[in-house]
């Protein structure tokens, strides 16, 4: 009988809880197929960041890290609280993305048994869509800069497993006052795997449409890039369509005909949003999971989380 580590995170809010029975199917699954999970459970979370990471941007260490790389996967909770808002998100999911190089996000959004849509009329099984959502580049690369007068410069670096990119950005405004900026950056080698993993995915599971989102009726240059490496990634694949959609129309069409929608492939920032849409389409965030994705074990580990947050209560 095959085991296979499992690094138990389950972290704050309703993490623990969610785990706990995210465990009994795990499981349950394993007995049918006749598997065994060795799980370790690690204390990560805001406790542990005030306590021992205050004040650091992440919420593991360098060491934690490596650790952690050496399971078969991570099955991951949620963590952050009032206490430690930007240790969830940043400091920890993006981190662990951006580390073990896990450039697919991958989000199934089925309709199922005894699951009422709020869409009317949707049946079981009608609604069946895999999103692929771009999990290491876009706007959420974590580079930018927020100054206040009339001169700003900043040296940025992005570090990521296929490349290392630099930038010098010299700001002057005039008359002065504040200004802020976020950089988007796609890469032709990261938008080309991450495209062909879409279209493998639905040659896997032999479906016929490949829907590829972008904005580049605004966004022309970082967008424009995506759908060249669309366009020449398709020619692969003959018999999978490709259909180039803009975002918002997708958003649109999500909820007007969700049933249309096989495999879509979209950036970091619209894969976000179109995700939860789709999620919300088949019941609500409680019944989309969420992988993020290495395809190859070698070179970094898998993390499976659920795709909401820890929902702390907050104050009024």
């Amino acid at each position: 009988m095959k085991t296979f580590r499992i690094a138990l995170i389950p972290g704050d809010g309703i993490g623990p809880e969610i785990l706990r029975e995210g465990k009994k199917v795990m499981d349950a699954v394993a007995e049918v197929i006749g598997i065994t999970w060795q799980w370790k459970e690690y204390p990560f979370g805001a406790e542990h960041w005030l306590k021992h990471r205050n004040g650091l941007p992440t919420l593991f260490s360098e060491e934690d890290m490596k650790e952690l790389g050496t399971y078969d996967a991570i099955y991951f909770g949620s963590v952050g609280d009032r206490g430690c808002r930007t240790c969830g998100t940043s400091g920890a999911l993006l981190w662990m993305r951006f580390y073990f190089d896990q450039y697919i996000n991958l989000r199934p959004a089925k309709l199922l048994r005894g699951i009422e849509s709020p869409l009317r009329g949707k049946r079981p099984h009608e609604i069946d869509m895999y999103m692929v959502r771009e999990n290491s580049e876009d706007f959420y690369i974590g580079l930018g800069g927020h100054f206040a007068g009339t001169k700003n410069s900043e040296n940025l670096k992005l570090l990521r497993a296929l490349y290392q990119a630099r930038f010098k950005v010299e700001v002057t405004l005039e008359p002065g006052g504040e200004l802020a900026y976020q950089i988007g950056v796609l890469t032709g080698l990261n938008s080309e795997r991450v495209i062909r993993y879409g279209f493998e995915l639905a040659k896997r599971k032999k479906l016929n449409r490949v829907t590829v989102v972008h904005k580049a009726n605004v966004l022309t240059k970082i967008y424009g890039l995506w759908i060249e490496k669309a366009e020449r990634v398709a020619k692969d694949y003959t018999g999978i369509e490709l259909e180039l959609t803009i975002a918002d129309a997708t958003s649109m069409w999500l909820v007007r005909r969700p049933e249309w929608f096989q495999v879509i492939v979209a950036p970091n920032m619209f894969g976000d949003i179109l995700s939860d849409l789709a999620a919300s389409t088949v019941g609500g965030l409680g019944f989309a999971p969420g992988g993020n994705i290495n395809p190859d074990r070698k070179a970094g580990v898998s993390m499976f989380e659920p795709i909401h947050g820890s929902a702390p209560s907050m104050p009024d």
